[in-house]
């Protein structure tokens, strides 16, 4: 056997072996092998595009456009590298050289369509439509030359990303015409019901529920288990609960040996609180190996039981194996905050060693130039995610939006969440400027942020599901602030300030934050609903009642902490009762287990009524059978005590050493209820004792409460507003570090 051939079979056997393992997803492995392959024919273009898509697939994207490069050095005509390096560097924000690459694909190969609808999409994501409209045009003649099948193949590529950009109307005429030709061209009944789905999607974001329920119904007929998961999603995203554990049972029922299938059901149902079941399913995937996904369901099912400091100690172990300041480090932090056992500088320290691995490669603030601030407004952005219906962030932000001085400040939203209802169309109606990033990476998203010129950049997201640290962490603006998203410090660096007030952090307590503090007069957040909710009837019945308690928050701050506060003050106010509400209490199960808790801690079960959730009119109005909010510990109520108060109802709080455990006290002051707030649990029941001793006295003090609190500053959204504003600009003053270009 000649040399040459035993290198030709070397090289072979490489590729192979290579192409082998990209088939099964292992990525890193098949990159070694075309690497490998390369090195032995530095001209083996199908190996250097395999290797670039290795790098793509690792998330790799600069290493990829790289890739694409060389493969292009070897080959300048590869309509495939041009496409796929356009793919990079929209992924790394390199919007320029993506359109370009775009274009010399299309070019290259003016009779393919995929180079088309990535450049429509691309001028689609800039608002350039009529240039879009004219691009998909060519991509639908290019695809009708090949056949109906892939034209309509377009309109769903066209669509699925219009619902992605939530422009429902746009997405649902590409469909339409899609769903048609698609019937015409003999599509089997699974692709038909993933145009179903689609077309539900879009139906829903437009708000016609009914035609997308019966869209959703067709798409459910489904026997491939990536619709009936994807559909289930979609589910969700729409707060569809119901219809989505129905979807995910019937995918388990369909592939009961798949991990994929049995953890989303297990998952589902965690959060529904049908524990026995979710168990036996994770027990079930167990058995085919270690599985992180399944720890992590283990963990937030011991957080509903109201155990964090079990479910820090799982997420901890996931978080030593994968320390890299990911989203298994976020879950941690956001969890600790739950904890009994995690004091002020045990939060921080903590937070510190979670994300400390992202301050590798942070970007210099002198590399961040924008123009002179004299002469122009101060470009402000947002990255949120959670402005849908009743969502705290949603309730204290839109104020903001709505009152923001445009004078003074461009309004950039970058929205990274998936939820989408009226109230996020009037987050969009009120910012000048709303670009949908979920699905955007956070190279891409900062490269965008750089090219919006954002001269603050304020973060909604913290450590929740959608976070954006690792973005935060490398420093995607000159100033960058933590605010009402996350409650407390962040540990991220380049995380710059902290917007707080002088009761949540007050003098002194700097030494518990890795952000600098700015402070707002009042109150942190302002309670300025703009739904209606009339006040209770407050009459005479109501001083003669069994005095009642209540607690309205999720089950995960009725720590065991809590509820042994809880009894104490039940059995100093003899006869009084409880009302405890919950999520997850509409599930026989939770409930059962804290009963079992106070049990435990000697209480007479008969003066406790725990209750499941209701749409928010209803819970509002119920809080005319509350006399006394019992707020939780560590973690206080947030959006809860602000509407307690609202409906006339005092909250009783116990003021801690950290943000979460100050919220109270923080709101309970600005309402003028100073001696509502207690130093320590003794002086908690002691207050308790205190103000159900006058029932008068209470009675009169509810029925003045809303007038009281509209005459407070922490309750006037155009003062907090201006505060707000005032902050953003005096620490950009107090810095002064915008290098001018």
């Amino acid at each position: 056997m000649s040399q040459s051939s035993e290198a030709g079979q070397e090289i072979a056997a490489r590729f192979n072996g290579a192409n082998a393992a990209f088939r099964e997803g292992r990525w890193a492995v098949a990159l070694e092998g075309f690497e490998a392959a390369l090195v032995l024919d530095e001209q083996l273009e199908p190996a250097g595009i395999q290797a670039a898509r290795c790098h793509a697939n690792l998330g790799n994207w600069a290493a990829a456009r790289d890739a694409f490069a060389r493969v292009l050095m070897i080959n300048p005509a590869s309509y495939t590298a041009w496409l796929e390096s356009g793919h990079a560097c929209r992924r790394l924000g390199l919007f320029d050289d993506a359109e370009s690459a775009y274009r010399r694909a299309a070019g290259l190969a003016p009779n393919r369509h995929e180079a088309f609808v990535s450049l429509a999409r691309l001028q689609e994501e800039f608002g350039h439509f009529d240039a879009s409209d004219e691009t998909l045009a060519k991509a639908l003649e290019s695809a009708r030359a090949t056949s109906m099948q892939t034209v309509a193949l377009v309109h769903r590529m066209m669509a699925r990303y219009r619902i992605e950009q939530k422009m429902p109307e746009r997405a649902l005429a590409s469909l339409e015409v899609g769903i048609r030709i698609a019937a015409d061209a003999g599509a089997d009944v699974n692709e038909l019901c993933e145009w179903q789905l689609d077309r539900g999607n879009a139906l829903m974001l437009m708000g016609d529920k009914e035609r997308a329920y019966k869209a959703f119904g067709a798409a459910s007929a489904s026997t491939a288990e990536a619709t009936l998961q994807r559909l289930a999603q979609v589910s969700y995203a729409h707060n569809l609960w119901v219809e989505a554990g129905d979807v995910l049972r019937r995918s388990a029922e369909l592939n009961p040996t798949s991990s994929h299938s049995l953890l989303a059901l297990a998952k589902h149902l965690a959060e529904c609180w049908n524990i026995t079941e979710a168990e036996q399913l994770l027990d079930k995937v167990d058995t085919f190996g270690p599985n992180a996904e399944s720890a992590g369901i283990r963990a937030n099912m011991d957080i509903r039981r109201g155990d964090a400091e079990a479910a820090v100690k799982i997420l901890i172990e996931e978080a030593k194996a994968h320390h890299t300041g990911g989203r298994e480090c976020s879950r941690v932090a956001m969890t600790s905050l739950y904890c009994d056992t995690y004091d002020a500088k045990g939060i921080l320290d903590l937070h510190q060693w979670l994300f400390e691995p992202l301050a590798a490669q942070a970007r210099d603030r002198s590399s961040l130039r924008r123009k002179p601030l004299k002469g122009r407004r101060i470009r402000l952005g947002f990255i949120a995610a959670d402005l849908h219906y009743q969502h705290p962030v949603n309730i204290f932000m839109q104020p903001i939006l709505r009152e923001l001085d445009r004078e003074k400040f461009e309004c950039f939203v970058y929205a990274c969440g998936g939820l989408f209802d009226d109230q996020t169309r009037l987050a969009r109606e009120r910012a000048e400027h709303w670009l949908e990033v979920e699905a955007w990476s956070d190279t891409q998203l900062a490269a965008r942020i750089e090219q919006d010129q954002i001269d603050i950049l304020v973060d909604l997201l913290g450590h929740t599901a959608h976070s954006r640290g690792a973005m935060l962490a490398r420093r995607a603006a000159p100033y960058q602030v933590n605010y009402l998203g996350y409650p407390g410090t962040t540990g991220l660096p380049n995380m710059d300030w902290l917007i707080s007030d002088g009761v949540v952090t007050p003098d002194g307590a700097e030494e518990f934050y890795s952000e600098k503090i700015a402070r707002l007069p009042g109150t942190v957040f302002c309670y300025a609903p703009e739904e209606e909710y009339p006040l209770p009837t407050f009459n005479s019945e109501m001083e003669s009642r069994q005095l009642t308690f209540g607690a309205v928050n999720n089950a995960a701050k009725f720590s065991r902490k809590t509820l042994a506060l809880y009894a104490r003050v039940l059995e100093a106010v003899p006869g009084s009762r409880m009302v405890i509400r919950a999520p997850s209490f509409g599930d026989k199960q939770a409930v059962a287990l804290f009963r079992q808790r106070f049990e435990e801690l000697g209480t007479d079960l008969s003066r406790l009524t725990f209750l499941p959730p209701v749409a928010m009119p209803e819970m509002m109005a119920a809080y005319a059978d509350i006399d006394i909010v019992l707020d939780p510990h560590p973690y206080n109520g947030g959006t809860t005590t602000m509407q307690a108060l609202w409906m006339g109802v005092p909250v009783i709080t116990l003021e801690g050493r950290q943000f979460v455990s100050r919220m109270g006290a923080s709101f309970v002051r600005a309402a003028g209820l100073e001696d509502w707030v207690a130093a320590n649990e003794d002086a908690y029941v002691a207050i308790a004792v205190a103000k159900t001793k006058n029932r008068k006295q209470l009675l009169n003090l509810k029925k003045g409460m809303r007038k009281k609190l509209q005459a407070r500053p922490a309750w006037d959204p155009v003062a907090h507003t201006r505060n707000f504003e005032k902050a953003l600009i005096d620490i950009i003053a107090s810095e002064n570090v915008i290098p001018a270009e």
